[in-house]
């Protein structure tokens, strides 16, 4: 590796030290099922997010519950001694991306097989405080 690619390596390793973030890997959810539920907390103070994902129907939304849950774990470790509800925390980001995909064989009439596949997901939840401007 190159001096250049080793020095901005490790810039990025210090600048994820300062983030805090929860990633869910191989997710069985259809990527676009879990976009829809990611949509409507992106942006949210992270408790209100809670609540919404809490009474949220979809089968997502337990998923993505869990995540927030363990990022704000995780956000609490790094900021020792501080309150989550003083700081006014927020889901910065959240990224949806396509994973692995499962192909299935599904019996079709005269004889015949169609293919399904099995779509999974990776989800990475960021959350910082938000900046009050006086």
């Amino acid at each position: 590796m190159g001096a250049r690619k080793r020095n901005r390596a490790e810039q990025n390793k210090e600048a994820k030290k300062a983030i805090s973030f929860a990633k869910l890997n191989n997710c069985p959810t259809s990527p676009r099922k879990m976009r829809k539920v990611s949509d409507m907390i992106r942006g949210e103070e992270v408790f209100k997010a809670l609540s919404i994902l809490q009474f949220s129907p979809q089968d997502a939304a337990r998923r993505l519950e869990k995540l927030l849950r363990s990022a704000i774990a995780n956000w609490e470790a790094k900021n020792e001694g501080e309150r989550p509800e003083d700081n006014n925390l927020v889901v910065k980001e959240i990224k949806v991306d396509s994973a692995r995909m499962l192909k299935r064989i599904q019996p079709a009439p005269q004889g015949r097989a169609h293919r399904v596949r099995k779509r999974s997901n990776h989800v990475t939840l960021i959350v910082d405080s938000k900046k009050v401007e006086a």
